[in-house]
């Protein structure tokens, strides 16, 4: 939990909640729920300060991502939407209402905004020529296979319908989100996009170096492989998931070497960028084809073979 930036987020969210709420065309009552998967309870104190009707408080002591998520859920069950966003995030002017407005024009299971990157301070040339915190764009209403869970819509009787939850065995790697997004897919559910809906992810300096671009790379790549076997069905699918990502994770290596050479020799940040992550990200679904679980969200983020 990042006390700082949920403190400057939520006043912002219950400006949008509030609006919502007074508005007699959309006809819907929401809340605010601030799930605090802190030890040390470090969001109680900033939501006890605002001391603001709309929004509530709960701990989640298991660690972990997915506990936190499953905990909304939870306490969700019983509300027919449960919108995600982020302690590090804060909705921009357009955020809540063009969520409801896709969820009631398709009907989806889920629906995804835009989650866009504000920097903290200024990046340096070589993570700026490699793009990496540049995020997808495209039509509202376009369906999709895999969501991240920012800025997330859920309809909780459908999700109710199709017995999905975030796993528990991705709470430290990362990637339950895409394991979850999968799952719902996998069980007939559908996503779709919404690109009116906006939030800023602040980013800050600590995550705005190669180092931490390249390490998040072969985190993606790790958890990317982990959750496609744990989707595969049976023996015989969970080795063939594990020979594709060894081959592929290979293959990036390889060409995101090469690339990178390339790079070197013709004096582009961007091809050195861009090819070095490559090869990290294919360093990573290799060594999760091999059985290896890098626990991206473990206090001292060690690697776990399993």
């Amino acid at each position: 939990m990042r006390p700082n930036e949920l403190a400057l987020g939520l006043p912002v969210m219950i400006s949008h909640v509030s609006a919502l709420n007074d508005a007699a065309d959309e006809a819907v009552t929401a809340s605010i729920l601030v799930v605090d998967n802190d030890p040390a309870a470090s969001a109680g104190p900033v939501v006890s300060r605002l001391g603001h009707p709309l929004v509530s408080y709960v701990l989640e002591p298991e660690p972990g991502i997915s506990a936190g998520r499953n905990r909304a859920l939870d306490e969700a069950s019983s509300a027919d939407l449960l919108i995600f966003i982020d302690d590090d995030e804060r909705p921009q002017e357009e955020w809540l209402v063009p969520l409801i407005r896709t969820w009631r024009d398709t009907k989806a299971t889920a629906v995804m905004g835009r989650v866009i990157s504000e920097f903290q301070a200024e990046l340096e040339p070589w993570v700026s020529a490699g793009e990496f915190f540049t995020r997808r764009t495209m039509h509202t209403g376009t369906p999709i296979k895999v969501a991240a869970a920012g800025n997330l819509l859920l309809d909780m009787k459908q999700l109710t319908d199709l017995s999905v939850r975030f796993h528990n065995q991705f709470g430290l790697t990362g990637g339950e989100d895409t394991h979850f997004s999968k799952s719902v897919v996998k069980s007939g559910g559908r996503i779709v996009w919404c690109e009116e809906s906006r939030t800023t992810d602040f980013v800050p300096p600590e995550r705005m170096t190669r180092k931490w671009v390249l390490a998040r790379s072969w985190s993606h790549g790790n958890s990317s492989t982990l959750v496609d076997l744990h989707l595969a069905a049976g023996t015989f699918g969970r080795l063939l998931v594990r020979l594709k990502a060894a081959f592929r994770g290979i293959a990036r290596m390889a060409g995101g070497s090469a690339r990178y050479t390339y790079g070197i020799l013709r004096r582009s940040f961007r091809h050195q960028a861009r090819g070095l992550r490559t090869a990290f990200r294919g360093a990573g679904m290799t060594a999760g084809a091999l059985g290896f679980a890098y626990q991206e969200y473990a206090r001292d983020e060690r690697v776990d073979g399993k």
